[in-house]
């Protein structure tokens, strides 16, 4: 704008009086924000003196910190050394206009967000939107209202208040997260750690018995699960089989399904609790009910939590092929014959530790030569395909047909690629566990 032919644009409309207004548009609380606030640095760029100095010495009155600038290059220059809370530019300059400079200053690193105010004479909509692209946050029309201006650099340091509040935000959000992060990263060690010592509870996966083979398989659904399955021997003739099923999933499981490893534990016969030690020495095995009953009582009066499970307790006879089990609220057992059939047995039962007087029964099995019995957890029939939809107990027979040639630790990797395909791309959302017996024929008695 060429200033010697064209009328200096006023600041302010006629007969205002800028210290006057403040005056008598004070209040107390504003007044009180005022003492309270820390001043606000704003910069001045306007290629008129006399303008600079009429709207400069109103900010100050206002408890701004002013800087001044000829042009919008000093302008730039001033930014590229201090920090400004806002910039009052006009929009008519020689050089830069005030619409290059507010868009070359959005583009200056900051830490603080820059409010920035376009004094202009222009008012069509078409100009007003050039500025909004350009970075202008507001506008002020020549002649300029003192309440109107004072009002946009308030509504300014609100802008700016929540900006700084949402930065302070961002920062403790991401220091949260880091922190999380730590804690995540410690916790999943732990955890790796902690699958590595659930895994240890099985010390053999595979046990050949001259007649008959036992194969187990447990696959927690997350780092630790709450599934647990073994064998021990009883006598030289005679195995014991469990499967157990903790309610819930993670480490409160997981802790159950140690201290369960425990009690049934073939390398301390002392401490199994389905074995008796008689005066002799020797020990003798209780019938599967018994072993429920005893473990129902355990849990209900020394584990004080809400956690129960599921149990099936098998005891084998190696001479005869007869199995004598217990089911306590676990999946039906299936046993496969040499022909194929499926056979699942069992009633179904009470789980364990949820009712004090719950009471089980025992329930016998003949197997025979080629037969063989499979005992699982519901993760194995209750495995949902990517439409939700679960495998079954038909879907299973279907496995078990499919893999009938497999036998032993083979059958059981089998299973785990069947169930993995029947479920997608989807990680299994419950522990994956089973134990598989299988049975050639009666042996003679073994001699002592």
């Amino acid at each position: 704008m060429n200033r010697a032919t064209t009328p200096l644009p006023l600041l302010f409309r006629p007969g205002e009086d800028p210290d006057l207004q403040l005056e008598t548009s004070a209040t107390p609380a504003l007044a009180q924000a005022k003492a309270d606030r820390v001043a606000p640095r704003i910069l001045l760029v306007d290629d008129s003196k006399v303008q600079r100095k009429i709207l400069s010495a109103s900010l100050k009155r206002w408890g701004y910190e002013v800087l001044e600038a000829g042009s919008a290059e000093e302008g730039l220059a001033i930014c590229g050394r201090v920090a400004v809370d806002a910039v009052v530019s006009d929009w008519m300059m020689p050089g830069m206009t005030g619409l290059e400079f507010c868009s070359t200053f959005r583009t200056l690193p900051r830490e603080n967000y820059g409010y920035f105010i376009l004094l202009t004479s222009k008012s069509e909509k078409g100009e007003i939107a050039l500025g909004l692209d350009a970075g202008a946050d507001d506008f002020l029309t020549k002649p300029v209202s003192a309440d109107e201006l004072r009002a946009r650099l308030m509504a300014g340091e609100r802008i700016q208040r929540m900006a700084a509040e949402l930065r302070e935000n961002t920062r403790l959000v991401t220091k949260t997260l880091a922190q999380i992060q730590t804690l995540y990263d410690s916790l999943n060690r732990d955890l790796v750690e902690a699958r590595k010592l659930q895994q240890s509870l099985i010390r053999e996966r595979h046990q050949n018995f001259t007649n008959a083979e036992v194969s187990l398989l447990l696959r927690p659904s997350g780092h630790i699960g709450g599934d647990l399955v073994g064998f021990f021997s009883i006598d030289r003739n005679r195995v014991g089989l469990f499967s157990i099923d903790v309610s819930g999933h993670g480490v409160t499981s997981a802790l159950m399904t140690a201290r369960l490893a425990g009690f049934l534990s073939g390398n301390s016969p002392e401490r199994n609790i389905a074995l008796v030690e008689g005066d002799d020495g020797i020990f003798s095995a209780r019938r599967p009910h018994e072993v429920a009953s005893h473990l129902n009582r355990l849990l209900m009066a020394e584990v004080e939590t809400e956690t129960y499970l599921t149990l099936l307790y098998a005891e084998v006879d190696l001479k005869t092929g007869l199995v004598q089990m217990v089911q306590a609220g676990h999946p039906h057992p299936v046993v496969q014959r040499a022909d194929g059939r499926l056979d699942y047995v069992g009633d179904g039962g009470m789980p364990v530790g949820l009712l004090a007087d719950a009471e089980y029964d025992t329930f016998e099995v003949q197997l025979g030569a080629g037969d063989r019995l499979f005992i699982m957890s519901d993760g194995v029939t209750e495995c949902p395909d990517a439409g939700g939809t679960e495998l079954g107990e038909a879907g299973f027979g279907a496995i078990l047909q499919r893999n009938a040639g497999l036998c032993g630790l083979a059958f059981m990797e089998a299973l785990v690629w069947d169930l993995q395909t029947y479920a997608g791309e989807q990680d299994f959302p419950d522990d994956v566990s089973g134990v598989l017996f299988e049975y050639a024929g009666n042996r003679k008695e073994i001699d002592d």
